[in-house]
């Protein structure tokens, strides 16, 4: 084998697949550790393949672990008339020992300890461990846990079906190290935005070319009356990176309110700088945010700088979601004012704070609808943003209330009275 062409190749194969090129010698090494267990070795064994990164040269060796009877057990061997004992099967399973406990051992936390332990070890395989006792002769300081490395000799010639193991090893250990790869960097850009490419629509699944690899922009993370079509190039928040038997999967959402933060980020250099920071974001996707920011720096208008001049900034996060109306507001750490700022454009008489994070908001007459919003969506907007329950009425109806309190009072006067 020409080494400097063998390199040349596993670069290649590297940076086609975007993996390390030890990455990939791994893999051919483990290949030819399969291949050579195929053609030379038993069921059972553990082999090992390292390929000499200066000469070429490919050293195998056999693994056997070194146990005690605490690590193992050796099942008793039961013979059949006219049947050879079967070979032992490299498996795990539950250990059935000789020993029988008497009932009242059963019933003892002793015991039942005792079971657990021995379930704990597995059926002891002669290919793949030596027990301590034996592997006292060949090197005394070998203890139990250990590896009993046994080189083997080289083979450069394997069959058919060896090779075809060695491809198939090949092939399945560099899908498998891509999805690795894949999965590593996503998981990284967990809560990040990404631009992706609508690449095919499945039911109620759409699926984005995000790079290296498909996202899913599920039907309960898509915005309310948005329409997508393939060759669309959105914006998505990357939700998480689930894994399952078929790969990484990475869920994507145009719903989720920190996209609208992250969008402002792109869009307002202040944001990054820590001259203004979003405090709490309320959102009914497609419809409208409310969004609560704060100046840490004198002189910085916090709303202005959201807006841009000429509102450039916000239209431009607004197109990117579709014409979502924003509501900008200042967050104040006075709860009184941070709610009346909450429930903007509505112009607010007074907040009455109450216990349990509890509200009363006055409001002129002709505020009132302003205030609560189509739907009620104003003001379940503001109590998301602050985190109060709020109770929307206008100036009459406080005063009616009053009137009735103070007329109830005047009865009870009465009454008490007469008495």
């Amino acid at each position: 084998m020409d080494f400097q062409s063998f390199l040349s190749a596993i670069s290649q194969i590297a940076d086609e697949k975007g993996l390390s090129q030890e990455k990939v010698l791994e893999t051919v090494e483990h290949a030819l550790a399969s291949a050579y267990k195929k053609e030379y070795g038993k069921k059972g064994q553990v082999i090992k393949a390292k390929i000499n990164s200066k000469g070429g040269k490919i050293e195998f060796w056999r693994v056997r672990n070194v146990v005690d009877d605490t690590m193992v057990y050796i099942p008793e061997k039961v013979e059949v008339e006219g049947e050879e004992p079967s070979e032992q099967e490299e498996v795990s399973v539950k250990i059935k020992d000789s020993y029988r406990p008497t009932e009242a051992e059963l019933n003892t936390e002793e015991s039942e300890k005792e079971g657990e332990e021995t379930e704990r070890r597995v059926r002891y395989n002669a290919e793949k461990h030596i027990l301590i006792e034996e592997v006292k002769e060949i090197d005394s300081k070998l203890k139990a846990g250990e590896e009993l490395i046994i080189p083997l000799e080289a083979k450069e010639d394997f069959g058919r079906i060896a090779a075809q193991t060695a491809k198939q090893v090949v092939l399945q250990k560099i899908r498998e190290a891509e999805k690795e790869v894949v999965l590593a960097e996503y998981k990284s850009k967990e809560g990040e935005i990404v631009s992706g490419i609508a690449q095919r629509i499945e039911g109620i699944n759409v699926y984005f070319d995000i790079g290296k690899s498909l996202g899913v922009l599920p039907k309960e993370e898509q915005i309310r009356g948005e329409f997508y079509k393939e060759g669309q190039r959105l914006k998505l928040y990357v939700l998480r990176v689930d894994t399952t038997p078929k790969g990484p999967i990475i869920l994507l959402s145009r719903s989720y309110p920190k996209l609208i933060s992250k969008l402002f980020e792109l869009e307002v250099p202040e944001i990054s700088g820590g001259q203004i920071e979003i405090k709490s974001i309320a959102r009914e996707p497609g419809s409208r945010t409310k969004i609560a920011v704060l100046s840490n720096a004198e002189g910085v208008d916090p709303i202005g700088a959201m807006v841009g001049q000429r509102g450039v900034r916000v239209a431009a996060v607004m197109s990117e979601l579709g014409g979502e109306k924003i509501d900008i507001i200042e967050y104040d750490e006075e709860p009184t004012k941070f709610i009346a700022n909450a429930l903007s454009p509505a112009k607010i008489i007074n907040v009455i704070a109450e216990a349990k994070n509890v509200a009363t908001v006055v409001v002129p007459k002709d505020q009132l609808s302003l205030a609560i919003g189509k739907d009620g969506q104003n003001v379940r907007l503001a109590a998301k943003l602050t985190g109060w329950k709020i109770d929307v009425k206008s100036e009459e109806q406080i005063n009616e209330k009053n009137d009735d309190e103070e007329e109830l009072d005047i009865d009870d006067e009465e009454e008490s009275t007469a008495e």
